[in-house]
């Protein structure tokens, strides 16, 4: 089988989605912005053929990349994993003829507005959301539905570009700081209280085959805004508990709804007093190497799963279970450059068993603002056969390891 990939190399871990593809038995063509000869060896040697483009979202150029390999080869698949790529993806795929996610399925994974109409008229639970495009459309908003709010891009991943509106006062200044008031155009949505997870699939025909349940320790917008918090997000080994029977049913709904077909998924919600709520989804793998903590939680190989149903239309193996998982970020005290670390020696000693990989970067290495993401500086990912036991060993290693920075 004949697949496209794109973006073979950039960010780091699209390599494994090719190796996956590769290790599948698929013969695999990369599209990518960078010149062939800078791609590593070892994506080289998976790749059959390689096109440059000036920019894999540049859609014109994109089509010309794709009718190119396909005046040399036929081709079955065209596949993107990063969520910046979908939708381009999905209009080279459609105008060439390409079986693959829809055109009105990536845009209803990329548009919160839409996506959220699309599942409210179905019956999801979500919450109340609208779109703006002047400034009035917001005040009408929040004078309907009242505070707090979440203000964010319609087409935003994570907390990106997000601000959490409290009063009228605070909507005028967001009003002003996310371009509204410039009319640009923004997601407006209620503020939903409550525990916040995700809940990611590899669906093959939409019939899930693969999930996993992963909690946010605290939620994502809180983490994203507090340096002192060394936040986590902690992958369950008790999927099959009667607790989580609500989501799963949920995210199984809203794949069908949006015609989701052989894909991964990446769905968020919220479980509080109001309820479970859906939040979003994408039709693409989550970020910040979570499937390196599905395999290790696991015993297998995700990205080959992935790359399986693909080629061939069904899994390889099931997950063990076995483990429960997790990541942590670890904050440097103060941007600038990393001057050291301490309690490494005491949390190696007593849990390194559980370490599957860390990330440290050296002193005098500089640092990202705490906006940049978990994975942004010092991180480690952890795993233990009992969720309450993991839970306690990431919090002892946020509490004891400190990144020092001046």
């Amino acid at each position: 089988m004949n697949i496209i990939f794109i973006e073979p190399s950039f960010p780091y871990n699209q390599r494994e989605f090719v190796r996956g593809l590769h290790q599948a038995g698929a013969t695999v063509i990369g599209i990518g912005e960078r010149p062939q000869e800078h791609l590593a060896d070892d994506v080289k040697g998976w790749l059959s053929h390689y096109v440059q483009v000036k920019s894999v979202v540049h859609e014109p150029s994109l089509l010309r990349a794709v009718q190119q390999i396909q005046g040399r080869v036929y081709v079955d698949r065209l596949e993107a994993t990063v969520e910046a790529h979908i939708m381009a993806a999905a209009k080279a795929r459609e105008a060439a003829g390409i079986p693959g996610t829809s055109v009105r399925t990536a845009y209803l994974c990329r548009d919160k507005p839409a996506m959220k109409e699309a599942l409210r008229e179905a019956g999801i639970p979500c919450a109340q959301s609208t779109r703006a495009g002047e400034p009035q459309e917001a005040r009408d908003f929040a004078a309907q539905v009242g505070y707090p709010l979440i203000i964010k891009p319609p087409a935003g991943a994570g907390a990106s570009g997000t601000w959490k509106v409290r009063d009228g006062k605070e909507l005028e200044r967001v009003i002003w700081e996310c371009g509204l008031a410039d009319g640009a155009e923004v997601a407006i949505e209620e503020f939903i209280e409550g525990h916040e997870g995700y809940l990611d699939t590899l669906t093959i025909d939409g019939e899930v085959v693969h999930e996993f349940i992963t909690h946010y320790y605290p939620n994502v917008l809180e983490a994203m805004r507090e340096r002192w918090i060394s936040p986590q997000m902690v992958t369950t080994n008790r999927i099959e508990a009667s607790g989580y029977r609500e989501v799963r049913e949920m995210a199984r709904n809203v794949i069908r709804i949006l015609d989701i077909g052989t894909s991964a998924t990446h769905m968020e919600w919220f479980a509080g007093p109001k309820g479970l709520k859906f939040s979003e989804i994408g039709c693409r793998p989550p970020g910040v190497g979570q499937w390196d903590v599905y395999n290790a939680a696991n015993d297998f190989d995700l990205y080959v799963e992935w790359a399986s149903a693909l080629a061939h239309g069904r899994p390889q193996r099931a997950p063990s279970r076995r483990f429960a998982a997790g990541m942590i970020a670890l904050r440097p005290s103060c941007d600038g450059r990393i001057t050291g670390y301490s309690g490494l020696d005491d949390i190696q000693q007593r849990y390194g068993d559980c370490i599957v990989a860390a990330h440290l970067p050296p002193a005098g290495s500089p640092t990202q603002p705490v906006e940049g993401g978990y994975m942004a500086n010092a991180w480690m990912r952890v795993r233990h056969p009992d969720y309450d036991a993991l839970r306690q060993i990431m919090n002892t290693i946020g509490e004891t390891v400190k990144v020092h920075a001046a």
